[in-house]
């Protein structure tokens, strides 16, 4: 396996003057970049990256230099070179390709006509398909860019403009130079946008930007957050903002959620935009922290850059918590920490209990093992836990003042995790990196076992799995956040005991707020849902106990067939956080029956029984001045009342459809209506047929979604088939909406068995398209997730053994392996307990 070299060891780079000229029409671009830089080593070649781009002249300090190529590196040469400062001036030419990394368009459609924009994506190693360049985060310099373009279009970079020039049809553009910054976070946004603009208290312009496709309202929101969060992070880092500007652009077709580039952010239009006629509650809350996530970002990456990528959680772990914290600040009546715990908490606990999974912190080994650093559950989840689990060890106070010493250290340099461990310890007192390193460097997390005996509480720890595990005696230092003050506050070693009176409650984790998860004995856990059916617990702690006896059902440790009691004991839950981990509960239990049987009957009726009582108080329309706690549980609830397929809910749901059409339905409802609408007619292909004149009309990406999950929620065979041919068809499906096309269907148990022979069958097809993009291991990474049969689990370990060689796939595929076997296993050991405990409800 080939070893990353670090190119930076080698020739150290300190500014970047870049010219790029761009001829969108030809696909082409030109360039010419002069580097100045330090050498390390005498006589010995200079090293850059530089990938797909044609080099027609070198020279180094003015001198012909010979250029040898070696995959992603060149490598220059001249007779005699010193152990000094050099300028490096390479011109070059290459190719805009559809690639959604490097310089790639965007399409959208625009009064008829198909239009695009030009932009880069450079996270984590494409700026050298732009410009050859050290592409190393801690290889920081400064940039001065130059672009040439067609006139006419907008055209941003990082810092703001300097000058523009429009000769012989050709508009020049120069922005001032940069701050010192890694190459990754180098971008570049062209086309034709329209935007919005206002001001931070202390003077930072903040721009929202789209396509003119999109309403100009949509824009509005995210300028208000935007600037908010960033006036947040100010205060709160006392670090100021750098920059002068901050823009925030809206682009139709997007690989990531949204990248942090430094002064200029790019966004998936669903992440950035909220349209007061389509966008829903819990869309405008995910925009929310999207915006704050990106905005952390310019202080937790940008200013202050881990090292390398195995240290990415000092960028991810730290936007993954701090998004909360801005967003609580901005908006408490969201109670998005409750969010954060639920979440965040299902995604991690969930991912990180299967044997294999990697460490917050990963070592790299291969240049395309980066992209599998960007787990969602673990760098971001898990990361951004630990993180909110030392804070509330050291207090928010000593916590943000270790934060603030941490900024004033490192500004414009780079760092690795010891160094923040110190300056938290500073401002503490507290051995920070005696704590954190395990939690960091191990994977999984503990499952502490809380049963009395006699007038002793005895707490046992170990590591908790979901599936076929190796023997693992991992100890953990555990901070229990116990609700009696007899319960130590850390738990490091395997056992212990306490006096303890079986009269009084015990609650481990109280508030979620660290990573563990308990399991009580019969006698405890009766007693917490006591305090559940007397509304005693708080909304985190309800949260917490279905997500505990979820988790430990999953892994075998209790049956299945417990969790109907434990929902019945949620049967007056009001609360939205609580009831979407409900729905997981709920969906949990339909892996146990069979479509169209009699215990799926079961199952549908004992839902409606449990939903029955919220449906009734809060029923299809929203109220004057509800509370949004109401708005989007009508949602959730309507949801499970349509799963019960009771009569009059379907023909509500038909009703309201045929009263005036997609576009007249409720925006927190319109999803859910549509779907039982498709899922529901007998001839469902002229309905689907109308559903995509309106995807394919739309500009917005809320409709788009929810017309996605409307159609794929067929059960017609031949429906099916048509869509799995649709979504090749990147005039209508965007490359990065392919994953949710595929993962709603492989959702829909009718069609679950059509999608995944679509995998095999067109594999070829998702390599071309996603080979070198980081969503690539989604694909074998939702199949390993959803798939649930024997002869599944057979096919997906055929399919995918010759393709475990690719260090991009090697561990997913293994973890979905695991993770199928798991699904296997426990609904042959839990199905027919399950199905007999329907039959009795």
């Amino acid at each position: 396996m080939q070893q990353v070299t670090h190119l930076i060891d080698f020739f150290i780079p300190t500014h970047y003057q870049l010219a790029l000229d761009i001829d969108r029409q030809q696909r082409h671009f030109t360039g010419q970049v002069t580097i100045t830089g330090e050498t390390t080593q005498a006589d010995t070649p200079i090293k850059l990256h530089a990938k797909d781009l044609t080099i027609t002249s070198a020279t180094i300090n003015g001198q012909p230099a010979s250029v040898e190529r070696n995959e992603d590196e060149i490598s220059l040469h001249l007779p005699t070179l010193s152990v000094s400062t050099h300028t490096i001036t390479l011109a070059y030419e290459a190719a805009i390709t559809d690639s959604l990394h490097g310089l790639y368009p965007c399409y959208y459609q625009h009064d008829g006509a198909k239009k695009e924009l030009l932009m880069t994506q450079f996270e984590s190693h494409h700026a050298r398909e732009v410009f050859p360049c050290i592409d190393e985060p801690a290889a920081k310099a400064t940039f001065d860019i130059t672009v040439t373009t067609e006139p006419g279009i907008t055209v941003l970079g990082n810092m703001p403009v300097q000058s523009q020039q429009e000769a012989d049809g050709r508009l020049t553009t120069t922005f001032t130079q940069t701050p010192r910054m890694s190459t990754y976070l180098v971008a570049l946004v062209m086309g034709e946008l329209q935007h919005i603009t206002g001001q931070t208290k202390d003077g930072v312009e903040v721009s929202v930007w789209a396509t003119p496709a999109q309403a100009p309202a949509s824009l509005n929101f995210a300028l208000e957050h935007a600037i908010r969060s960033i006036e947040f992070f100010n205060e709160y880092f006392d670090t100021p903002y750098p920059l002068p500007k901050s823009d925030h652009v809206a682009v139709p077709d997007f690989s990531s959620g949204a990248m942090e580039n430094w002064g200029l952010i790019t966004y998936r239009e669903s992440a950035l935009l909220a349209d007061p006629t389509t966008t829903t509650i819990a869309d405008k809350q995910y925009i929310a922290t999207v915006i704050s996530h990106e905005l952390s970002h310019q202080w937790f990456g940008n200013l202050v850059t881990m090292k390398w990528w195995d240290n990415l959680w000092l960028n991810e772990s730290f936007a993954n918590m701090m998004e909360y914290l801005a967003v609580d600040a901005i908006h408490p009546e969201w109670y998005v920490w409750t969010d954060f715990c639920n979440h965040e908490g299902a995604l991690a606990f969930g991912r990180d209990a299967i044997d294999g999974v990697q460490p917050v912190q990963t070592a790299v080994h291969h240049p395309d093992e980066i992209s599998t650093l960007f787990d969602g559950a673990i760098v971001y989840a898990k990361g951004g836990r630990l993180l909110y689990m030392l804070m509330h060890w050291l207090g928010e106070d000593a916590f943000r003042t270790g934060l603030q010493a941490y900024f004033a250290t490192h500004a414009y340099g780079n760092a690795e995790g010891d160094d923040l461990w110190h300056a938290l310890s500073q401002a503490s007192g507290r051995d920070v990196a005696a704590l954190m390193n395990h939690w960091i460097r191990t994977p999984g997390y503990p499952v502490v076992t809380a049963s009395h005996s006699g007038s002793q509480l005895v707490l046992e720890q170990q590591r908790f799995f979901i599936g076929p595990h190796a023997t693992d005696d991992t100890t953990w230092q555990i901070p229990l956040h116990s609700s009696s003050p007899a319960i130590p506050a850390l738990l490091t070693t395997q056992r212990t005991v306490v006096e303890h009176s079986l009269d009084e409650p015990v609650l481990l984790n109280h508030g979620n707020v660290s990573h563990f998860i308990t399991q009580y004995d019969d006698a405890l856990l009766e007693r917490l849902l006591g305090q559940v059916r007397r509304g005693e617990l708080s909304v985190v702690d309800r949260s917490l106990l279905l997500t505990q006896q979820l988790l430990l059902a999953r892994s075998g440790r209790v049956s299945s067939a417990s969790l109907l009691t434990l929902l019945d004991a949620y049967r007056n839950e009001t609360d939205e956080h609580v009831w979407s981990v409900m729905s997981s509960v709920v969906a949990h239990l339909k892996l146990f029956v069979e479509p169209h049987s009699p215990a799926e009957q079961a199952l549908r009726q004992f839902v409606g029984q449990l939903t029955q009582q919220s449906y009734d108080r809060l029923g299809w329309s929203a109220r004057p001045g509800e509370p949004e706690n109401d708005t989007k549980l009508r949602s959730t609830i309507i949801a499970h009342m349509l799963y019960s397929e009771q009569p009059a809910v379907i023909a509500e749901a038909q009703q309201r459809y045929a009263a005036g059409g997609l576009l007249a339905l409720d925006s927190e409802l319109r999803s859910l209506i549509a779907s039982s609408v498709v899922r529901h007619s007998q001839q469902p292909q002229p309905l689907i047929d109308e559903l995509l004149a309106h995807y394919r009309a739309t500009a917005s990406s809320d409709l788009r979604q929810d017309i996605a999950s409307a159609v794929t929620s067929t059960r017609d065979a031949a429906s099916i088939h048509k869509l799995l041919t649709l979504m090749m068809d990147t005039e209508t499906v965007r490359t990065q909406d392919t994953v949710f096309w595929f993962v709603y269907l492989l959702r829909n148990r009718d069609a679950r068995d059509a999608t995944w022979q679509w995998l095999q069958d067109n594999w070829p097809w998702i390599e071309q398209h996603f080979g070198s993009d980081k969503s690539f291991d989604y694909f074998p990474r939702y199949a390993g997730n959803i798939l649930a049969s024997r002869q599944q689990l057979s096919e997906y370990q055929r399919f995918f053994a010759p393709l475990r060689n690719e260090p991009a796939l090697t561990r997913v595929i293994d973890m979905g392996i695991t993770d199928i076997t798991a699904r296997v296993e426990l609904i042959e050991r839990d199905g027919p307990a399950v199905v007999a405990a329907l039959t009795k409800v």
